[in-house]
């Protein structure tokens, strides 16, 4: 250790390390004790303690990377003579504690390369076939800055794939994310030494960092359908700001033939059947048009897609998927003339299913972050659909289950989900740290009569707002808050598919027209304009998406040139605070959750919070209200940038109207950023903000809401808010204001080149149950401030209002102490 002027770090994520000097430390009980023991050997740093903290992960572990061979054999042979009971010598005691909390502590080695999971997958992949039948795989290589290394590591393994009968399919190398990748078709009998993990396999060969079983897409299917006629509207513009990375769409439905641009650049629509194109169809048709039971008007613009699903909608069975998403997001942006150098919302309905997350970011993950901050996009991707059958244990027969009362059917269900949690993860890339996830709520625009006809199965939330039974759980890496908001994807209800000490139960495979959302579709019956009904949380994530380009919509109506001429990164992280903003846990199935799975003692508070926001994340959504305007409550937003180390203060004044009668009211905020990301660095999540709750809160009487995530868990991903509530009376004065301040912590793993683009905003309302951001979608004035603060860019805020209550009252109103006053009519 010494010989390391530096010091040894213990990082979270083994990418871009030398596997050959690394050693693994399993972590036995709470990250905090490893933590503080660690602290306590000189030239020992843990680096952060929170990525390794990640719930519902048994067996969190550490990378440490040593200068040498013989430094590696050093602390080896330390653990050993630990392990034997041997007394430590003088100055080891910091050691010893650090070895009480492990498990386990060894080199890199074969099951570092492969998972237990992932050899399971690989395991019935071959059962059955023959020897010398070819299996595809993807191995991943470790990664090397230095091309002539790079180039070494990657002819060997390739040497090693022809030596054994197999032969290379593809290879992608991403600097950007530390990510070199080989897809490959192995015989038969060479999977087997993997899942053996044999010293002469591919597992122990040392250029291999991972090895993974074939991305397989994880999709919602499309559900019954239906011929109707589609009723055509004006020609959209062609400056299309969201882009759809999906399935071949059918581009000349009547009801998509105007609002597609599609750029087959991978070539698959030749070889995808039209009766095959479901998800890409669905998808398109749900952020054109919505849900076609709600009647909403069509997006105004054209949407960009590009088809990465083939034929069934499945990956290409030829290519890597991260160098597929890749590739697509830069054909969009890149190049002299990129046909989509506007957008700024991409669509991702897309999973892999053979990668739930569990600790480890994905490369898919790590790409979206990357690419989020170098081009300005708000990635909306789905959290992922878990449709297994599950026990509910409380119910013996589905009789008892289906006559139960409403109550004891949730909490029912909501145990047997929670006992389950660790099986329903939310699938990658939904762990993205930049990216905003989608889980699906049990909502719908079903007409009651269309409900009531269908011979539906059991409805396990009567009553409720809550993620449907198959939507994945979060939470996300480094235990952040995920899926972030939940949107609605039609009802699930539950089919008992067998009986005996308890019940079991499967969510529905496929959409209904009694429970989903209506849908372009393939033809029916030489029916062109055919709908079908789709749900999960790749509908629910078209909609978010939809949702964030009528904000954008919305805006740009209200401010113009000013909107159009900020950054796209300004632009995009706006989108991401206003969409999340407007979520909130339904108070009702907040307390059916912490009923369900507890703990009862009051005491456990967070924890109590840490179940509910595993179901819910932020809360639950209604898209029309990120829209609609309303009179009782004033919307204020801010972008700005944020220096290494800084704060910046943003001042919201009050209007006279808000106070001198006691009744509900609330403040809210929400801020939201990107952050840079460098695979292999120190810290992964390097820009880190966050709100301080303004001073004085209590004499406007109010106190923060007790139904949203904790404070700490608020913090973790790149995206929080905040709500706090009272019905007592707020004294304000003629000019009075409140003041947040937005801070930057300092940034881990070293300094970063430049400042963080950040989105503040929140509202103020006469009403406890509303928290949305007003837009330009009602009778209101808009007060618009600017000014500059030492050392930093401009901030722009902005104030809106609604028509009625808060500005009964001509209201005069101040900004920062400057002398820029306004008045609200």
């Amino acid at each position: 250790m010494a010989r390391d002027s530096s010091g040894l770090e213990l990082r979270s994520d083994p990418t871009a390390l030398a596997p050959e000097r690394l050693l693994v430390f399993e972590v036995r009980g709470s990250i905090s004790s490893f933590a503080n023991a660690i602290r306590n050997v000189p030239g020992l740093e843990l680096i952060d303690e929170e990525e390794l903290t990640v719930d519902g992960v048994e067996k969190p572990v550490a990378y440490l990377v040593v200068p040498d061979m013989t430094a590696l054999r050093n602390i080896e042979s330390l653990w050993r003579r630990w392990l034997s009971g041997q007394r430590m010598e003088l100055g080891f005691t910091p050691w010893r504690d650090v070895f009480y909390t492990l498990r386990d502590l060894r080199p890199w080695g074969p099951g570092d390369r492969v998972s237990e999971p992932e050899r399971k997958i690989l395991s019935d992949e071959i059962a059955g076939l023959d020897d010398t039948a070819l299996v595809a795989l993807e191995i991943e290589l470790i990664f090397r800055k230095d091309e002539r290394s790079a180039q070494a590591f990657r002819d060997q393994t390739v040497e090693f794939v022809h030596g054994s009968g197999g032969r290379v399919v593809r290879e992608a190398r991403i600097t950007d994310i530390a990510y070199h990748a080989i897809l490959v078709e192995l015989p038969v009998i060479e999977i087997r030494r993997i899942v053996e993990l044999e010293s002469g396999g591919l597992s122990a060969f040392d250029p291999v960092q991972h090895i993974r079983p074939q991305s397989l897409a994880e999709t919602s299917g499309l559900g019954d359908k239906t011929a109707s006629e589609a009723s055509l509207e004006g020609q959209p513009s062609n400056e299309t700001i969201l882009a759809l990375i999906d399935g071949v769409p059918i581009a000349r439905h009547p009801l998509l033939e105007r609002h597609l641009s599609v750029d087959d650049i991978f070539g698959l629509e030749p070889s995808t059947m039209v009766a095959n194109r479901h998800h890409g169809t669905a998808m398109s048709s749900l952020i054109i048009h919505g849900d076609r039971n709600n009647h909403e008007s069509a997006l105004n613009r054209k949407i960009h897609v590009i088809p990465v699903l083939g034929d069934e909608d499945r990956f290409p069975s030829d290519q890597l998927i991260v160098d597929l998403i890749y590739r697509a997001v830069v054909s969009m942006r890149d190049g002299e003339e990129p046909p989509a150098p506007h957008v700024l919302i991409v669509n991702i309905s897309l999973g892999n299913r053979r990668r739930p997350f569990h600790g480890l970011l994905s490369p898919w993950a790590r790409l979206l972050d990357r690419l989020s901050y170098r081009f300005g996009i708000l990635f909306l991707v789905s959290a992922g659909n878990v449709p297994d059958e599950f026990s509910v244990p409380e119910f013996t027969t589905s009789t008892a289950f289906e006559d139960a009362e409403a109550s004891e059917k949730s909490v029912a269900t909501i145990s047997a989900i929670d006992a389950l949690k660790a099986e329903r993860r939310i699938i990658s890339p939904a762990e993205t740290v930049n990216g905003l996830t989608i889980g699906a709520s049990n909502r719908d625009w079903v007409s009651d009569a269309e409900r009531r006809m269908a011979a539906l199965n059991i409805d396990p939330y009567p009553g409720l707002h809550n993620a449907n039974p198959s939507s994945a759980l979060g939470p996300g890496f480094a235990n952040s808050v995920k899926p972030e908001i939940i949107f609605p994807s039609g009802r699930e209800p539950l089919r008992v598919t067998g009986n005996g000490a308890s019940i079991v139960v499967q969510p529905p495979g496929l959409a209904m027209r009694s429970a989903g959302l209506k849908v372009a579709a393939p033809p029916l019956q030489g029916n062109e304009a055919a709908e079908g009904f789709s749900n999960g949380t790749s509908a629910a994530t078209a909609l978010a998406s939809r949702t964030a380009h009528r904000i954008h919509d919305a805006l740009e109506a209200e401010y113009g040139d000013e909107f159009r001429s900020m950054l796209p990164i300004q632009r995009a992280v706006l989108l991401k605070a206003l969409l999340v903003h407007p979520a909130s846990w339904p108070e009702d199935t907040a307390a059916r959750i912490k009923e369900a799975i507890g703990p009862a003692d009051g005491r456990q508070h967070v924890k109590q919070k840490d179940n509910i926001r595993r179901f819910l994340g932020y809360g639950t959504y209604d898209p029309e209200v990120a829209i609609a305007c309303a009179s009782d409550r004033a919307t204020f937003w801010a972008i700005g940038e944020l220096g290494e180390d800084q704060s910046i203060p943003i001042s919201v004044p009050i209007p006279v109207a808000y106070g001198n009668k006691a009744r509900p009211h609330s403040i809210s905020a929400t801020l939201a950023w990107f952050t840079p990301v460098n695979p292999g660095r120190q810290g992964y999540r390097s820009v880190r903000l966050k709100i301080l709750e303004p001073e004085g809160l209590g004499s406007l009487g109010v106190a923060a809401k007790k139904t949203q995530p904790d404070q700490n868990q608020n913090s973790r991903g790149t995206v929080s808010t905040r709500c706090w509530i009272g019905e007592k009376n707020a004294v304000v004065g003629a000019m009075d204001d409140f003041t947040f301040n937005v801070q930057r912590s300092p940034d881990t793993g070293g300094s970063i080149d430049g400042s963080a683009v950040f989105c503040f905003g929140g509202n103020i309302a006469n009403a406890r149950s509303h928290r949305n951001l007003s837009t330009s979608e009602g009778a209101f004035a808009a007060y618009n401030c600017t000014t500059c603060l030492a050392s930093l860019n401009s901030v722009i805020v902005r104030f809106h209002i609604g028509s009625c209550h808060l500005n009964a009252t001509s209201t005069r109103i101040r900004r920062f102490g400057a002398a820029c006053v306004g008045e609200i009519r």
